[in-house]
């Protein structure tokens, strides 16, 4: 795929019982792997558009303060799920194969965990941030935000 843009923006939820913010900034060189994802169009997000470099919000879902919670970077671009082979996995996908993959993941690395969450009642109640896809089509776990997106929330998160 060709870029037009140098510099692209996402969204990625996690349930923080699952695998939270803190989690990540746990992890080695506060890196880790963004798998599991087995949403089509999410998927296809992450196959065919993040890529190394891109600035990514940490979002937490289904938790008691729902929002925002930092940022992180995309330090490695789209790789094969190996969790979809493994019979053992909650992500196991018999439909799959080494020779037709049907699940990618990503590495992220923490670049900043927010003082306060950036809620999603706050999100709701900012004009700049009508058109959003989390306030459009808010289940889907991997999702494109824009460059202004980017800075409100930021700003937000101040």
């Amino acid at each position: 795929m060709v870029r037009t843009n140098s510099e692209q923006y996402w969204l990625f939820k996690s349930e923080p019982d699952c695998y939270s913010i803190d989690d990540l900034a746990q992890a080695p060189q506060q890196t880790a792997r963004w798998d599991g994802v087995r949403n089509f169009q999410a998927r296809n997000f992450l196959r065919d558009q993040v890529a190394a470099g891109d600035r990514v919000f940490f979002y937490h879902s289904r938790c008691k303060i729902i929002g925002i919670v930092g940022t992180a970077i995309v330090s490695r671009a789209s790789y094969t799920d190996p969790q979809q082979f493994d019979p053992q996995s909650p992500y196991f996908d018999a439909k799959s194969s080494a020779e037709a993959p049907r699940w990618f993941c990503v590495d992220i690395t923490l670049t900043k965990k927010f003082a306060q969450t950036v809620t999603l009642d706050q999100i709701k109640q900012i004009q700049a941030l009508d058109e959003m896809v989390l306030r459009k089509q808010g289940r889907l776990s991997i999702q494109p935000v824009t460059q202004r997106e980017w800075q409100t929330i930021n700003q937000l998160a101040t």
